[in-house]
């Protein structure tokens, strides 16, 4: 059990905008990113200790369905309801006037009923947007839930629970804002803030929308407050989310698709039908081929295939984590990026539109940070880069009018501990002396030892935009710190060489631009 404040909500550790966390509820604490698997307390397939074993304390029920299926004077808690000891969220029936159109109760009598089964997090029940047909109907579903919001306010118990504050507008974006400022005042009543509404676009795989709904919420909403998404839970949107700043989910997946015979991997789903092999190392894939579970009893095939999608869920979770922690959580969003078309959309957005405001929440310098990885394009919007980059236009001054740019080997930094530095001082005592490597840019010779400019790796076969947002970059530090002339130093057969043929045709009026071609070894 927590002994500290319901809702209390505390950040140690944090990438990008991604954190993890700890919120305290009465029973005991969620350590974010989490999902939460959703519990049908009229028909569940996987009991929910085993759901605990595989490493969930925590999960999400709808508290109208056991309204409905035990009546409102109910004297038992939630907790004993399910079997369960972790902690319960409950939702308030949204989903049913998604499904619906309307519920028999009102938003008062779900509040009690929440209080009444003892809710660790409860969830006023509001209109939820989907996928509304019209502005008006948006509109609507926005202006009631927080008319309802509101009123809430007066009853709920946020000295005894974590109360939910639904924030609405869907695909809107103009209505998501105008929600999500209205909603932020009211955030000293609520501890939790929800984004609701993603699951068509999901479905669809419009993963670059759902992160623009998430960035407009996001940016708005306190940072203090922990963000949940309602109904995002397939591996393949989750870092990306966390990224944007989503701290908790919830999610039916891992039971509708293990009823359907789908399984999820971190990049994909699969059809049990399709395969013959199983695609990863869960317990379920190790034990089982595809076969096996296809002739057995459809009770215990969906069992299986369900806890299968759990363990994938938990994996991820775990290795979001692991890479907040070591600040790579951009390179687990590039490596994701690979595995499907949507993804790689989705990067595109984030690393073109997102940048800015991941920089304004990516700590600037991490214990644990390990060095970069730089891939391809994307890997240029890296905020490490940028931050670098930012402080090297704004802050620095070189002190010598006269500059030497040599290439970064990749195997041997610093800049400072290479053949080919070596002998650029041999050759120019009197010159500034400077790197540059691919996406990083400029690196001086005084600061090559900082981070991240001895810490980073690359990929020598480089893809065209990569070289040209390094030229950009390169062409940014000389405009910016105006050398009176520089020799530019490429390599024979080597990446440096496409970057000094296109950079040579560049109309560059100051500094005056020389090129000096070399051998290969030099480079090695």
């Amino acid at each position: 059990m927590t002994t500290r404040e319901p809702g209390l909500f505390e950040i140690k550790d944090k990438d990008l905008a991604g954190r993890i966390g700890r919120l305290h509820t009465p029973h005991g604490l969620i350590e974010t990113p989490a999902l939460l698997p959703v519990i049908d307390p009229l028909r569940q397939e996987l009991p929910v200790d085993r759901i605990r074993s595989i490493g969930f304390n925590a999960v999400i029920t709808n508290a109208y369905l056991l309204l409905k299926r035990l009546g409102r004077n109910i004297t038992k808690n939630v907790h004993e309801i399910l079997g369960f000891d972790g902690v319960v969220m409950t939702d308030s029936g949204a989903y049913q006037i998604l499904e619906y159109g309307r519920v028999d109760v009102s938003p008062d009598e779900i509040i009690e009923f929440e209080k009444r089964i003892g809710s660790d997090i409860a969830v006023i029940l509001d209109i939820p947007t989907g996928n509304a047909k019209s502005y008006s109907q948006a509109l609507y579903s926005v202006e009631e839930t927080l008319r309802r919001a509101n009123e809430a306010a007066a009853i709920i118990d946020a000295d005894k629970r974590v109360w939910t504050l639904p924030i609405q507008g869907g695909q809107y974006i103009e209505l998501l804002e105008r929600s999500a400022k209205r909603s932020a005042r009211l955030l000293n009543k609520y501890q939790l803030a929800a984004l609701g509404s993603p699951t068509v676009l999901l479905e669809r795989y419009r993963y670059s929308t759902l992160l623009d709904m998430v960035y407009t919420v996001r940016r708005i909403i306190p940072w203090s407050k922990p963000l949940h998404l309602f109904g995002a839970g397939h591996p393949m949107i989750i870092p990306y989310a966390v990224a944007l700043g989503v701290d908790m989910f919830d999610s039916a997946s891992y039971i509708l698709y293990a009823r359907d015979n789908r399984i999820m991997t971190r990049t994909r789903t699969y059809r049990l039908e399709d395969l013959e092999y199983m695609p990863c190392s869960t317990p379920v894939c190790v034990k089982y081929e595809p076969r096996e579970l296809l002739e057995m009893p459809r009770s215990e095939r969906v069992k299986l295939l369900a806890e299968h999608n759990l363990y994938v869920l938990r994996e991820v979770l775990n290795e979001v984590k692991q890479a907040i922690r070591e600040g790579k959580l951009w390179e687990l969003l590039e490596e994701r990026s690979r595995g499907h078309p949507s993804l790689a959309e989705a990067m595109k957005a984030v690393s073109e539109r997102y940048t800015g405001y991941l920089i304004a929440h990516n700590p600037r310098v991490k214990a644990s940070a390990r060095g970069i990885f730089i891939h391809g394009p994307e890997s240029c919007s890296h905020p490490r880069i940028v931050q670098h980059n930012i402080m090297l236009l704004a802050r620095y001054q070189p002190q010598k009018r006269a500059g030497t740019l040599i290439p970064v080997h990749h195997e041997v930094k610093p800049l400072t501990h290479s053949k080919i530095y070596r002998w650029a001082k041999d050759r120019w005592r009197d010159r500034h002396v400077l790197g540059y490597a691919p996406c990083i840019g400029v690196i001086p010779e005084e600061l090559a030892e900082t981070y991240p400019l001895s810490q980073f790796e690359y990929n020598t076969l480089l893809h065209h935009d990569t070289v040209m947002k390094t030229i950009e970059r390169i062409k940014q530090y000389l405009k910016r710190h105006q050398y009176d002339e520089v020799v530019l130093v490429y390599c024979d057969k080597h990446w440096s060489e496409k970057l000094a043929d296109i950079l040579a045709g560049e109309n560059l009026e100051r500094p005056r631009l020389a090129l000096e071609k070399v051998s290969a070894d030099l480079c090695s």
